[in-house]
């Protein structure tokens, strides 16, 4: 591609698959070494980067743009997401570091009975809206977070206005505690209609490129003093209100597991009352109660508290 005029603004709009973000940072700040979630801001500098070098501008990406960021995703309800420990608290804190990035959030309703909740036409919607900013705003390069072969459509459509499109592919593979296979890909129909597919994972790990500033500007810094997981040992203390003691032994994506004997007792994200579950780390001391999983008849533990 030839170099464009060093004055002309590139213009690029970011749509994200909020879902599909949520567990891909999930997956870097529970499950990969690196043990921390993706910056936004650290994603959007990313972009920028990225699309100058791919658009001829090289390093200097001063006239590479985001005018527009928008983030989709189905959410629950005020008063479901009240029944959760702090989960309205968390989805404030997470909206705030989007607002303060500029990205538009579009939020619907998950549907469903109980706890078995979905999202019912949020990619419809990113591609109508993806479409529509495309045609009056004439994006140089849409950028897609976002996973799924139902967008492909959408990019031919874009294509046709004379913008590019750029996607950002993750792919992984892992074992959870439970042994379940545990893997996200991206469609591969949808990497071959893209102008620019960038593999993600791959510039992450990449044994050259992972040291380097854009690559650890992608993710939010780690607290100073936070500890790495190790091995620990419990006694799985209990006082007389039935309220256990013992230590984290291992945390994943959204869960994790209590050392107590003979087997660690699982706890979902939900069941943490006094602290966010992603300050917890690994050889904590928490109190918490046991319960069983319906479904299962296992011990789990419930109303987890770290212990001051």
């Amino acid at each position: 591609m030839s170099k464009k005029n060093q004055t002309s603004l590139t213009k690029i709009g970011v749509f994200y698959d909020g879902n599909y973000f949520y567990h891909v940072s999930n997956y870097y700040n529970y499950v990969h070494q690196r043990k921390t979630r993706i910056s936004i801001k650290g994603l959007h500098d990313f972009i920028r980067y990225k699309v100058s070098e791919l658009e001829g501008g090289g390093a200097n990406i001063t006239y590479c743009q985001i005018v527009d960021a928008h983030y989709f995703r189905g959410r629950l309800s005020a008063a479901e997401a009240s029944n959760k420990s702090n989960q309205l608290y968390y989805d404030r804190v997470f909206d705030d570091i989007l607002m303060s990035e500029g990205v538009t959030t579009h939020y619907l309703p998950l549907r469903g009975i109980g706890s078995r909740k979905q999202e019912k036409g949020v990619d419809v919607w990113l591609a109508l809206e993806a479409f529509e900013q495309s045609l009056y705003k004439k994006y140089d390069v849409l950028v897609l977070i976002a996973a799924d072969g139902d967008y492909v459509p959408l990019i031919r459509k874009v294509n046709s206005l004379g913008t590019r499109v750029m996607v950002l592919s993750w792919e992984f593979e892992f074992i959870d505690d439970f042994g379940n296979n545990r893997s996200t890909r991206t469609s591969q129909d949808l990497l071959e209609e893209v102008t620019y597919p960038i593999a993600m994972h791959s510039l992450i790990d990449n044994r050259v490129a992972r040291d380097t500033y854009v690559i650890n500007n992608l993710f939010v810094p780690k607290a100073p003093g936070s500890k790495e997981p190790e091995e620990v040992e419990t006694s799985g203390e209990k006082d007389g209100d039935g309220i256990h003691t013992s230590t984290i032994f291992s945390l994943k994506e959204g869960y994790g597991f209590i050392a107590y004997p003979p087997n660690n007792l699982f706890f979902h994200y939900s069941e943490v009352e006094n602290v966010d579950f992603n300050d917890l780390r690994v050889g904590d001391p928490v109190n918490f109660r046991i319960g069983v999983n319906e479904e299962t008849g296992q011990n789990i533990a419930l109303d987890v508290q770290l212990v001051e």
